[in-house]
């Protein structure tokens, strides 16, 4: 399987690491990347000589592939998939699929014009405790949901203040970077269509008056600030998470909410969270039914069935690991079954279009202070 990448950054990199090892038989055949130092780096992590080239197009042309990945910053995801679109060839594509609604239209049109298969980058859906609870609620068990309250308490949030996901011209905003996951999973667990959506952010924490540009080693509270790398117990800490996030170009807020309304009267809500830490870290919902309810935590990998009219309670626990809880490695052995011609994609573009619009309508919701009908006009 010879893949071509449009963007070699860390998150595609891990991403090709675990399609070779659902698929052996994958290899980087073609790269396309503005930083000359990453042709270094596969060379020496490959032992073989990778060609990289200055535009998609050159690629394409050139080059004769089974794939495509586009692991680019946001806001290039939609330009880059419109190229890969007319070869017809299999795309996996990073979420959010857009950053704006004028490029989320520009996508949905070229993806009805191509006959590429896409995958989005959505591995929570895929994964076994999602599954599970997918089949639970199909199964009538609960009864039909009518209720969803969903919560995201991100314990590693500070990567979205102090390393170039604060730029919100990248990102799109929080709800595109975070909720467009926990969006997609609830969508494809109730399966019904939602109708509107209102919301609210704030930024309360991730703010201040140091100097634009500020790096945490050239601060004067380095030493005590509990964002710091210099202090030892700040959690989370990356190398490259290096700016100051208390800084008045911060971008990003640090909490949102959503309330959105499905066809059939029933609501969901949500809230996420960008400044818990360690133990207060969460990423879980409860499905409620009349006959029971379903209760769950990605972080902590386990699911409670808790009936409402019996004291019946059951509980299944899972590998609340690395790599998105095991969806990445679904994901990608699924896509490696679409270039060789025996599946379909499990989490499709129009599962990543209708996402995207949710987000993009509870960023305007919050923008706005309005109610937002979720619909493309």
């Amino acid at each position: 399987m010879n893949i071509g990448v449009i963007g070699y950054g860390k998150r595609i990199s891990h991403v090709i690491e675990a399609l070779k090892k659902e698929h052996p038989e994958a290899q980087i055949a073609a790269v396309v990347d503005i930083q000359n130092d990453k042709q270094r780096e596969l060379e020496s992590s490959g032992g073989r000589k990778v060609p990289f080239f200055e535009t998609t197009e050159a690629m394409l042309a050139e080059c004769k592939l089974d794939g495509v990945l586009i692991g680019t910053r946001c806001s290039l995801h939609t330009e880059m998939a419109l190229k890969v679109f007319p070869s017809g060839l299999p795309l996996y594509l990073e979420k959010p699929v857009a950053t704006t609604m004028e490029d989320l239209r520009r996508l949905k049109a070229g993806y009805e014009a191509s006959r590429s298969q896409v995958v989005v980058s959505f591995p929570l859906r895929v994964t076994s405790l999602v599954q599970t609870i997918k089949q639970i609620v199909d199964s009538g068990q609960i009864g039909t949901v009518e209720h969803v309250q969903a919560v995201n308490n991100v314990p590693y949030g500070n990567v979205y203040y102090q390393h170039w996901y604060r730029d919100e011209s990248e990102t799109g905003g929080l709800f595109l970077q975070k909720a467009t996951h926990d969006f997609d999973y609830i969508q494809y667990v109730l399966g019904q269509t939602p109708v509107a959506i209102c919301a609210m952010k704030s930024k309360q924490i991730f703010k201040g008056t140091k100097p634009a540009g500020l790096r945490c080693s050239d601060c004067e509270d380095n030493r005590t600030c509990l964002e710091s790398p210099h202090v030892k117990k700040a959690p989370h800490f990356h190398p490259d998470w290096q700016y100051c996030c208390f800084a008045e170009d911060t971008g990003n807020e640090d909490s949102g909410s959503a309330l959105i309304e499905y066809e059939s009267g029933m609501h969901v809500s949500y809230s996420q969270n960008f400044f818990a830490r360690r133990k207060a870290g969460m990423r879980g919902a409860r499905f409620l039914g009349y006959k029971g309810t379903i209760d769950f935590d990605f972080m902590t990998g386990i699911l409670k069935v808790l009936m409402h009219h019996t004291p019946k309670v059951e509980i299944h626990e899972f590998s609340s690991g690395e790599d998105h809880f095991g969806g990445d490695h679904e994901l990608v052995r699924n896509f490696g079954d679409i270039m060789a011609g025996r599946a379909s994609s499990k989490s499709k573009l129009e599962d990543g279009l209708l996402s995207a619009l949710m987000c993009l309508k509870a960023k305007e919701s919050a923008e706005t202070r309005t109610f937002q009908r979720i619909t493309w006009e």
